[in-house]
């Protein structure tokens, strides 16, 4: 792999995980031939193989974290979707009330809760 030097501070994410891949399916002898080629240990690639496993269980729960999320927010959403209706419905009923109130006050003349009597 043109590039590479033989610092393991050196090898880019990219490039471990490609040395992981490509080593892989290699026999002992063959990965101490291609570690030797490289200028690496095989215990290197086996941290690096080992820190992509821990990264994809570390995605799996990320994954399973943000569908915990989307549900509680679902959750919420549909709570905060029936309090808006509610309080629609408070709000029709107190307008409802309102606008009689105000044609009670137009057919007598006068205010109802004044407390005049006739």
């Amino acid at each position: 792999m043109p590039g590479y030097t033989q610092g393991d501070n050196e090898w880019s994410p990219d490039a471990k995980l490609a040395v992981v891949i490509e080593t892989a399916t290699m026999s002992e002898t063959e990965l101490g031939a291609y570690c030797r080629e490289k200028g690496l240990y095989p215990e290197q690639i086996q941290q690096w193989k080992a820190a992509c496993l821990q990264g994809a269980g570390r995605q799996e729960e990320q994954a399973e974290a943000a569908q915990k999320q989307r549900k509680e927010d679902r959750k919420t959403i549909k709570q905060l979707q029936a309090e808006v209706r509610r309080k629609d419905k408070v709000l029709a009923e107190t307008t409802s009330l309102l606008v009689l109130s105000k044609k009670l006050e137009a057919l007598y003349g006068e205010d109802p809760d004044s407390g005049e009597d006739d």
